[in-house]
């Protein structure tokens, strides 16, 4: 995995962490990014335990990639649901699990403003962030939310 996609990824894990502290805690988003301590974060779930400089470095970069997620995501908050819902036959969106609704979110925050990021890439991720901190169904549940989204709507960026 090279810097741009660790550090990305990185980022959008925070991002989620984030987004579902804000959402279920009502803390103010300036709260969250004060008390979100990155470094013990990326510690935390790093396979090999780097340390010095240029570890720092990209928690430092992955965090500011989060920061922008999850300030882009809140901002447009409103207009991102609207888009999740016209997905959602049987689902209100209030009784999706938060962490699915806060990866979805994220995503379709992704999608829409997120131009440089292909949408293959962002429903991958997606993907991979709900089997990491979603159900045993998240995964299906978001491909499919997602996968529908792509299809119908005019989105910016590029499919791959």
């Amino acid at each position: 995995m090279n810097a741009m996609v660790s550090k990305r990824r990185r980022g959008r894990e925070m991002a989620v962490q984030m987004l579902y502290q804000s959402e279920l805690g009502g803390s103010p988003l300036s709260q969250v990014l004060g008390n979100f301590d990155a470094a013990e974060y990326s510690q935390a779930t790093s396979r090999r335990r780097s340390s010095g400089d240029g570890a720092a470095k990209q928690t430092a970069e992955a965090f500011e990639y989060a920061r922008r997620l999850v300030e882009g995501t809140i901002e447009h908050r409103d207009d991102i649901d609207r888009l999740i819902r016209s997905q959602t036959e049987n689902w209100r969106l209030e009784r999706m699990p938060a962490v699915d609704r806060n990866i979805l979110r994220l995503a379709v925050y992704e999608l829409l403003f997120e131009g440089d990021v292909p949408h293959l890439v962002v429903l991958d991720e997606a993907i991979e962030l709900a089997k990491k901190f979603g159900s045993e169904q998240s995964g299906r549940f978001v491909n499919g939310l997602l996968d529908g989204l792509i299809k119908s709507q005019q989105l910016p960026g590029t499919l791959e």
